[in-house]
């Protein structure tokens, strides 16, 4: 049986339906959604112009500052240009490619903070294997690998959601089309597609969470091996790795490891993962890396 589109269109609520503070949200999300691309774009031409930063990490790196980018620019400036109307409408067409990238940006990201995590380990663990294991051809086997990895679980979200009925009403509660909201405005019982939604995003978060702290557990207790500067060092890096892993995969656990349901505090904890983890991977990667300031003045000079 064809699923019922009855609906041509969705209003988001928004993250706050007070004009004046919509205004101030404006402004901030604007500096904010600037501060993403400006940052990361910084980090990706820095990376790419310096001859110090050739390892696999900053390899990584570049990319992870890639999908910052593109991850924000699929969910921020419709947001931003929702403050400035009183009607924030999306068009089906237009809710579903927003649900499928912004799932396989995230998806992306959470494989590659995965890898990254094995490439510290290797580094550390197992420094003289260090340059065998991690050639030029495995990287760029492992990107596309976290690229294959986010567009599968996005399909999967994107075709279930898109098979579902909707007859109105047509309001989401939050300020871009994600699974949950949508599921509780679907005319059918979505209590199957809500396992399927804990399986595939809610498993693949906390797996993946708990895979990188198992393997930086590893990590801090082979570090007892090292010198004192090599701890340091180690540390400073693991300290960075660590912080972004948790800005983005505790708000995404709480989010989608749990069944279909919708929280008034949904919006608030969504704004973590979709705008300040984008917006202070620059800051946490740069301010405790030496090598990647060291790069940013010869540069600039």
């Amino acid at each position: 049986m064809e699923p019922a589109y009855n609906v041509s269109e969705f209003v988001f609520l928004g993250l706050t339906q007070d004009q004046k503070t919509e205004q101030t949200c404006f402004v901030l999300f604007s500096l904010f959604y600037a501060a993403i691309v400006f940052g990361n774009l910084l980090i990706i031409i820095t990376i790419k112009r310096s001859q110090s930063l050739i390892s696999p990490m900053y390899f990584f790196l570049s990319y992870l500052s890639f999908v910052d980018i593109c991850y924000s620019t699929s969910i921020a400036p419709k947001m931003i240009a929702d403050f400035l109307v009183k009607r924030k409408t999306i068009s089906f067409s237009g809710c579903m490619t927003q649900l499928f990238f912004s799932h396989f940006l995230a998806g992306a990201e959470v494989f590659l903070l995965t890898v990254m995590a094995y490439d510290r380990y290797i580094a550390i663990c197992k420094p003289l294997h260090y340059m065998t294991i991690m050639t030029g051809r495995v990287c760029g086997w492992m990107v596309l690998g976290s690229w294959t990895g986010g567009f599968l679980h996005s399909i999967i979200q994107t075709l279930l959601t898109t098979q579902l009925p909707f007859c109105g009403p047509n309001e989401i509660d939050h300020y871009f089309c994600d699974v949950h909201p949508l599921l509780k405005l679907a005319c059918t019982d979505t209590y199957v597609v809500g396992l399927i939604v804990v399986a595939n995003s809610g498993m693949i978060s906390l797996t993946s969470f708990v895979v990188l702290v198992l393997s930086y557990v590893v990590i801090l207790v082979s570090l007892r091996r090292h010198t004192s500067e090599g701890r340091l060092k180690a540390l400073s890096t693991c300290a960075s790795h660590i912080t972004v892993v948790i800005m983005f995969f505790g708000p995404c656990i709480f989010m989608y490891l749990r069944p279909s349901t919708t929280f008034s505090e949904d919006k608030t904890v969504s704004v973590f993962y979709t705008v300040f983890t984008p917006m202070l991977n620059p800051l946490i990667y740069t301010l405790r890396n030496e090598e990647v300031k060291n790069a940013m003045r010869k540069m600039w000079v």
